[in-house]
């Protein structure tokens, strides 16, 4: 889960709030990140939420570097795991990949204990802590020492296994190149060395030791609860109890984890899920055996994507990213990846689908909590607006909500090219469709008076014709000028009376009732001004767009389409013969009679008299 850095103290107050209101209670690890997104502190947590939230609750009990910790802290990042064992294995993981300031800092060399079966004639079974699969094969990591000491007390117990490291091939037996040690005259071993045990039933014995490591656990559990029934009818409490712990500890082991598996060789996860809109992705690198890198994302879809078009491009972003050059990516997505020696797998069964299955509930977390954070988004949003729309109808004392407002506004250059806009706001949001724009037809030069008039009266009239719903209230942006006429369009609508009419003044944002001689005045920290505003500078911005794009269009325009009876054409041939309005006129009329006709002729010659301007 990650979240955008708040702006200052109360948004982090309320986004960390957030954020651990919504942790769920599992097992896994959190990531703290400072301001430029640096991961300064990883932990393990055996209930998430519980473990984060004593961060910001409790803080006065921790010690001044903690405090100092939390008060960096302005991003938390969780994943979650199976286990605590496996969030214990993960947070180790990840401090000596990052090696974050507020952790202790571990060295590569530090790792957690497995129990080795050689790949040789007469295997042997032995505790190591740097595991190779040249070697043979490795079970674990063991995170809890109780569950080590147990299984090793029971391989000695039920099994005679050889401790040399002697290469008891069939030849050297033979040979007779060993002597028995020791260890097989105090019966510890059977004496493999010397051909006294056979190779067909040592390996049986290393069969079962496999399935007690494997987790079939069964035998195992059953010969310690005997031995403490045993040792409790003798009385022996001691030993029974010690029994009855070494049963306790086989009974929570788990003989693998996917958290640090030397079976899994260096890997890529790339769990995705979609909806319309988004794609939620969970990635996992997996290096030498051990999940190093975790990360979730979401990204926007441009087009119609398909999860099966958007793997390869996430595969490459997350490979240069992340340094990776694995040559397995797992993934629910069956998707051929254009990279040499890329191989994209789907697994069903075995420890590569329980990683993916990992991912699976890592991406399927982090999609969830996006969409109730768009949803709470949403839901903020309306309350505001709603509460912005019911203080607007009590500071203008209006019978109705405000739920559709309209906001006229009038825009030219010294009397040149005149428009005006009209904005529509529902449920206090701007709703585009709704917007409308006005060439002003009726009136000439700069009259914004007789302009508002136009466009209120040319847009209500078609309402009432359309019988579409009319708004709740409307405002225009200027004085008592302004307001008077739109007022008027009203009155000449028969609507003056049923449709509430303001004006709202620049100067000092004061807003105006017609025929009332003083403004009203709204605190300026009133989310009603703030909704007035908005519309007001909504529908200026609009106005303005368009007045440009007007403008530039006739400056494109050749002042000869002016000229009426004369159409495009006609003006194109002129120009492609002649070049220039100038040329034009010094052209005699017989000239130009044979190339447009005689009308065509008169309509520019009369035209470019009368606009003497067009000459120079």
């Amino acid at each position: 889960m990650s979240q955008s850095n708040p702006k200052n103290k109360e948004e982090l107050r309320e986004h960390l709030k957030d954020v651990i209101r919504n942790i769920p209670r599992q097992p896994g690890i959190y990531k703290y990140k400072d301001e430029n997104n640096e991961i300064i502190y990883v932990g393990k947590a055996k209930e998430l939420r519980k473990r984060v939230s004593s961060y910001f609750t409790k803080s006065h009990q921790y010690d001044r570097k903690t405090r100092q910790l939390v008060r960096e802290i302005r991003n938390v990042e969780i994943t979650i795991v199976d286990s605590e064992a496996d969030a214990l294995l993960l947070e180790n993981n990840l401090i000596k990949a990052h090696q974050p300031k507020y952790n202790i800092l571990l060295k590569d060399g530090k790792s957690y204990p497995y129990i080795c079966i050689t790949n040789e004639p007469f295997p042997r079974v032995f505790t190591t802590r740097t595991p190779n699969k040249r070697q043979g094969t490795n079970y674990g990591p063991y995170t809890n020492g109780k569950t080590l000491y147990a299984l090793n007390e029971l391989i000695k117990k039920l099994y005679t296994l050889r401790t040399c490291s002697f290469n008891l091939s069939k030849q050297n037996i033979a040979e007779k190149k060993y002597k028995v040690c020791l260890e097989y005259h105090i019966k510890n071993c059977k004496g493999a060395c010397e051909g006294l045990q056979k190779e067909e039933d040592y390996l049986k014995d290393i069969e079962q030791i496999r399935n007690i490591l494997s987790g079939k656990t069964g035998r195992a559990k059953e010969y310690f609860k005997s031995k403490m029934k045993m040792a409790a009818e003798k009385m022996e409490f001691e030993e029974a109890q010690k029994a009855k712990e070494r049963w306790e500890a086989l009974h929570t082991y788990q003989s693998k984890s996917l958290i640090t598996n030397p079976n899994i060789s260096d890997t890529e996860v790339i769990a995705l899920l979609d909806d319309e809109a988004t794609v939620y992705v969970n990635y996992l690198k997996i290096e030498d055996g051990s999940i190093i890198y975790t990360a979730n994302e979401s990204y926007k879809k441009r087009l119609d994507e398909t999860v099966e078009d958007i793997l390869p491009m996430l595969a490459v972003e997350f490979r240069q990213r992340f340094g990776s050059e694995a040559e397995r990516i797992v993934s629910n997505i069956s998707a051929e990846i254009p990279l040499p020696k890329v191989e994209v797998i789907n697994p069903k069964i075995g420890d590569l689908r329980k990683l993916l299955d990992l991912s699976l509930k890592n991406v399927g977390y982090f999609k969830k909590e996006r969409l109730r954070k768009k949803l709470d988004f949403a839901e903020k949003k309306q309350e505001k607006s709603l509460f912005a729309i019911e203080a607007l109808q009590k500071d203008l004392g209006l019978k109705e909500l405000p739920m559709h407002v309209e906001c006229f506004d009038n825009s030219n250059l010294q009397g040149t090219n005149p428009v005006s806009s009209m904005v529509c706001f529902m449920n206090g949001k701007p709703s585009k469709r709704n917007y409308r724009k006005y060439h002003v037809k009726t009136v000439e030069g700069a009259n914004d008076f007789a302009t508002m008039y136009e466009v209120v009266y040319r847009r209500y009239r078609k309402l009432l014709e359309e019988k579409q719903p009319l708004p709740n209230l409307v405002i225009v942006d200027g004085g008592k000028g302004q307001l008077s006429f739109g007022a008027q369009a009203l009155k000449d609508l028969d609507l003056y009376g049923k449709i509430p009419i303001v004006g709202i003044a620049k100067r000092l944002e004061e807003v105006f009732y017609p025929e009332d001689q003083h403004p009203i005045y709204i605190n300026k920290k009133s989310p009603s001004l703030k909704l007035i505003q908005h519309l007001r500078d909504e529908a200026h911005r609009f106005a303005i767009t368009f007045h440009r794009d007007v403008r530039s269009k006739n400056a494109l325009r050749n002042p000869l389409e002016n000229v009426k009876g004369v159409g495009k054409a006609t003006i194109e041939k002129l120009l492609i013969e002649y070049k220039s309005i100038k040329k034009i006129a010094k052209t005699p009329d017989s000239e130009l009679k044979e190339l447009i006709g005689v009308n065509r002729t008169r309509l520019i010659k009369e035209y470019i008299k009368n606009n003497p301007d067009l000459l120079s």
